[in-house]
């Protein structure tokens, strides 16, 4: 690694050494970093329809996330990426250890939709976030990289009147609709979900409870009721 150098008995120096422990500290922390990366990437998912808010900004601007047409034609997005792009490289991370299913109380108003996880507050924020079309019958699919399976699922949607372009949400703000049983581990998970009386914009506020631990994802999913 590198050349040594020797003190007259032919003993490496003292500063030789110091260089070839440093060098391999330094080989062990990027292999550390690397499975812990590679960990992190697999460990984890999101809902992927209707997509959610940081999943959308990855999949349209992920591949060419400097590209200044982004600032004019998705503006949430450019903020998100501005503020962190973290949050959409990581849009599989979005979890909170040891809840015990106290969602609300753990998760203040107008942070629902970063999980209340400081380094995805942009997108709590709201605006002209790009929304899924649905009808009032809609499937929600999860992808799991790891299969984590769950305990359950909730799925709220805004009430009607609400407006998630100039708006905050808060836990007021949200219509109960359903809670699922258990699944078991898979990739993928799809459910339906039945709902009445909603035209226009909302969002779609989804709880993962996943199975292998206490880990509680939640997300926002703009979509329009057609």
């Amino acid at each position: 690694m590198f050349p040594h150098q020797s003190d007259r008995s032919g003993r490496p120096s003292r500063s030789a050494v110091r260089r070839s422990v440093q060098a391999l500290v330094m080989v062990f922390a990027m292999l550390a970093g690397t499975l812990t990366w590679a960990g992190a990437a697999q460990a984890h998912g999101t809902i992927v329809s209707p997509a959610t808010r940081a999943y959308q900004c990855w999949q349209a601007w992920g591949s060419h996330h400097t590209d200044p047409a982004m600032q004019q034609q998705d503006p949430m997005c450019y903020q998100a990426f501005q503020a962190n792009p973290d949050t959409m490289w990581n849009w599989m991370s979005a979890l909170r250890d040891g809840l015990g299913g106290q969602f609300q109380a753990k998760t203040p108003d107008g942070q629902l939709c970063s999980n209340a996880l400081s380094r995805n507050d942009s997108l709590n924020k709201p605006g002209a976030w790009k929304a899924t079309n649905i009808s009032r019958n809609f499937s929600v699919q999860l992808y799991d990289q790891a299969s984590h399976g769950a305990d359950y699922f909730r799925v709220y949607v805004s009430k009607q009147g609400f407006n998630p372009t100039t708006q905050s949400l808060g836990w007021g703000n949200l219509d109960f609709i359903t809670q699922t049983g258990r699944y078991a581990p898979a990739q993928n998970i799809t459910f339906n979900v039945s709902t009445s009386g909603y035209t226009g914009r909302h969002i779609v506020f989804v709880i993962w409870q996943a199975s292998h631990l206490d880990q509680a994802y939640m997300w926002c999913s703009d979509v329009n009721f057609v």
